[in-house]
């Protein structure tokens, strides 16, 4: 019985020994393929996470990351500001749905009006769920302004950080421009110009609805 015991013993550490050097050989696999991995992937991802850890900073030295720091730097830079031109024009896009979307509905109330042979108690309701969903729209439209800001305004700090390791910060150096620019008042920021349009359109639909609202109480 205490030789069975003991061959059993023999024959379970030998296959806790196989399943370790297994993990052992899937995890020198792994990092080799961590280090192969180019930037902008996963791997490269962890890399950079791996040596943010160690150093305790979000500057990462090149003797921490090895000979590939600056090349990788610039792809990743140059892929992170081509995204965030990409966000510019996914918002100039959701600009124009909106001017279209609240032009259109303004646009069927000419078709609506007097001369249309609708009974004016009907036309008033027509008037009236049309301002409210105009309404709607410039306080959605408005939303989604204030979103794209606050993402853009991420994006670009992401920038200027990643700027401080490259020879020329650009995009940092012409920011500073902008704001010591005292010409012609200053520096007119985009958002605050663009978030007036759906404030603009906001009160026209407001009449409309005051307008629609007072007519049925008539």
């Amino acid at each position: 019985m205490t030789n069975k015991k003991a061959e059993i013993n023999e024959v379970i550490a030998a296959a806790g020994g196989d399943v370790q050097e297994n993990g052992d050989q899937q995890n020198r696999l792994q990092n080799s393929e961590y280090q192969r991995m180019p930037q902008g992937s996963v791997g490269g991802s962890s890399d950079v996470s791996r040596a943010q850890s160690q150093t305790g900073s979000t500057g990462i030295t090149k003797e921490t990351y090895g000979d590939n720091y600056q090349a990788h730097l610039l792809e990743q830079y140059k892929l992170y500001v081509e995204m965030t031109d990409n966000i510019s024009a996914r918002r100039n896009k959701m600009n124009s749905f909106y001017t279209s979307l609240l032009s259109g509905l303004l646009a069927f109330l000419s078709l609506t009006g007097e001369k249309a042979q609708i009974a004016p108690q009907f036309r008033d309701i027509i008037l009236l769920a049309v301002a409210i969903l105009g309404m709607i729209l410039c306080f959605l439209w408005y939303v989604n302004i204030q979103s794209y800001k606050q993402l853009n305004s991420g994006k670009f700090k992401v920038i200027y950080e990643m700027e401080q390791y490259l020879p020329f910060a650009c995009y940092d150096k012409e920011w500073n421009i902008l704001r010591k620019d005292k010409s012609h008042g200053g520096y007119l920021n985009h958002t605050r110009i663009e978030q007036y349009i759906p404030l603009a359109l906001a009160t026209v639909y407001l009449g409309l609805l005051i307008y629609s609202i007072l007519s049925l109480l008539k």
